[in-house]
């Protein structure tokens, strides 16, 4: 399950002309603003050079479908869902940039930003939804090491109690560290997210059990758990070295073959 809003947006970017040079540009087709002597493209940030152009389409789409009365229904019950979650999670996490009657817009943040005693960060909250069974949030942005989340419209109640609950779980999870019950370092929310694979397998060498790691809360069962695909990886990492799991080209070559095969 992802939480996060069904964002679509397309903008304009700009900084200050000391920042210019530094500009991400693209290994195939570099932009002409980050093309010239003296520029310093750190890298690329997108699979397209200037972004994608459906985009727009699908913004317009989505408005004409909706109509103006379902926009603002949609809206009503996102900011609905967004407060009520925002009230359900104050005891737990301290919530950012409310008004002054204490409420939030559509989305929400919550201060992940100080655990006393714990080495816990935003990324171990994200991952260790996983084992919940949920996508996480948006994080990091746009004050770091917070989570923004953003239910939309589309969630029934029973929907944003379990991601609440989760949330509440993970919390009590990170107290158990700051009352030094668990590990500071090997713990369910640092090990996280467990798969399938280490919870099944022979060894089990980590102080707390196979259950708290996978089965958290009664609703998570053997019938209804979405495991993680993987452990844990190194997300700077991968941002920044992407690579392609497809064959390589050299895999399509027929050079070898006799005749080319005929399409049938």
């Amino acid at each position: 399950k992802q939480w996060y809003q069904r964002r679509v947006a397309i903008t304009a970017g700009g900084v200050k002309a000391h920042l210019a040079p530094f500009l991400p540009g693209h290994d195939v087709q570099p932009p002409i603003e980050t093309d010239y002597p003296g520029a310093r493209p750190f890298g690329q940030v997108s699979a397209a050079p200037y972004g994608s152009a459906l985009i727009l389409p699908i913004s317009w789409a989505y408005i004409k479908l909706m109509g103006a009365d379902a926009l603002r229904s949609a809206t009503q019950v996102a900011i609905l869902n967004a407060n009520y979650m925002a009230k359900r999670l104050e005891e737990h996490y301290p919530i950012m940039f409310r008004n002054d009657n204490g409420f939030c817009a559509h989305e929400f943040i919550l201060d992940t930003r100080n655990f006393p005693g714990t080495t816990v960060g935003v990324m171990d909250i994200a991952k260790r939804l996983q084992d919940y069974g949920f996508h996480g949030p948006t994080t990091s942005w746009p004050v770091v090491n917070t989570l923004m989340i953003e239910p939309t419209e589309s969630e029934d109640k029973a929907e944003i109690d379990r991601f609440c609950d989760a949330l509440i779980s993970i919390r009590q999870e990170i107290q158990e560290i700051q009352d030094g019950t668990a590990d500071i370092d090997i713990n369910v929310v640092k090990n996280s997210p467990h798969t399938m694979e280490a919870i099944t397998g022979d060894i089990w060498d980590r102080p707390y059990s196979r259950k708290k790691a996978a089965f958290p809360l009664p609703w998570l069962t053997s019938s209804k758990k979405i495991w993680p695909a993987c452990a844990r990886v190194d997300d700077a990492y991968g941002d920044q070295h992407v690579f392609c799991t497809c064959p390589p080209i050299e895999a399509y070559s027929i050079s070898d073959l006799e005749t080319p095969p005929v399409l049938q």
